[in-house]
């Protein structure tokens, strides 16, 4: 029998949803994890018919939960839910090689974003109006416990979503490592990094942007090519995630576009 991971369901807007074993099995049949964010299975069911969705979700690496009944009535409006409910991402993810062709397109060094475990959708938002202004070729962000691509981000971006590739990972540090094996200088934050304003971000770059509260785990900042900072000299000594990412993302324009 097919294992369910005992996880909190996510938060998601109503008309995300897909609903009943019918559905869901067509749903999973043409989705993939770049269009699906989560199954969700109603605690205790072990029937036949759900642990074959189960095993179709697990086969394409789509997230499973378990959730209570009621949780699952709240979801889908008091649908006749089955025990069963997609969570789907209203927008697709790209994969890291399309990154990567987002910037061969453009005939420019690969500038990249990675977002070690941001949470909040407005800065995700943010970050994407930003990163489409400023050049970034692409985003890269991990799939657990994160924000993914939603409703609500694509509202704070302004259009942006449409135009940044964003690629969703299992392991951003083996991603990391990954980019590295393909020529990438990997820059993080750190207090006592070198100040942002001396920060050279020519050739095959990628910035990263740790959690809102926690930063740059401590896995990732293991790493990092070098580290910079953005000094301050106020009573307040951090900024909110979207504002760093987006000086930051700037000093990179700035020194990638001298004299343009």
């Amino acid at each position: 029998m097919a294992k369910q991971p005992q996880t909190a369901p996510d938060e998601h807007d109503p008309d995300e949803f897909v609903f009943g074993r019918h559905a869901v099995e067509a749903a999973l049949k043409a989705g993939t994890a770049a269009t699906i964010n989560k199954l969700f299975v109603q605690t205790d069911l072990k029937s036949e018919p759900i642990q074959h969705l189960v095993g179709m979700a697990q086969k394409k690496k789509i997230l499973v939960a378990t959730a209570p009944k009621q949780k699952l009535d709240l979801m889908s409006d008091n649908g006749n839910h089955q025990g069963v409910l997609l969570a789907m991402t209203p927008y697709a993810y790209a994969s890291v090689d399309d990154l990567f062709q987002h910037a061969a397109n453009k005939g420019e060094d690969p500038f990249f974003l990675l977002l070690d475990n941001l949470e909040d959708p407005h800065n995700l938002g943010s970050i994407l109006r930003t990163a489409d202004a400023s050049g970034v070729h692409g985003i890269i962000i991990p799939k657990h416990r994160a924000v993914g691509l939603t409703s609500a981000v694509a509202k704070v971006s302004t259009g942006a979503i449409e135009y940044v590739p964003v690629a969703r990972v299992t392991n951003l540090a083996q991603t990391i490592k990954q980019l590295k094996d393909r020529g990438m200088w990997v820059f993080g934050t750190a207090m006592d990094g070198q100040d942002y304003r001396q920060w050279d971000a020519k050739g095959s770059t990628a910035l990263v942007i740790g959690n809102e509260g926690k930063g740059i785990s401590p896995g990732i900042a293991k790493l990092m090519d070098a580290t910079i900072a953005i000094p301050m000299v106020g009573h307040v000594q951090s900024l909110n995630a979207s504002v760093a990412a987006g000086i930051l993302m700037y000093q990179a324009f700035a020194s990638r576009h001298e004299g343009k």
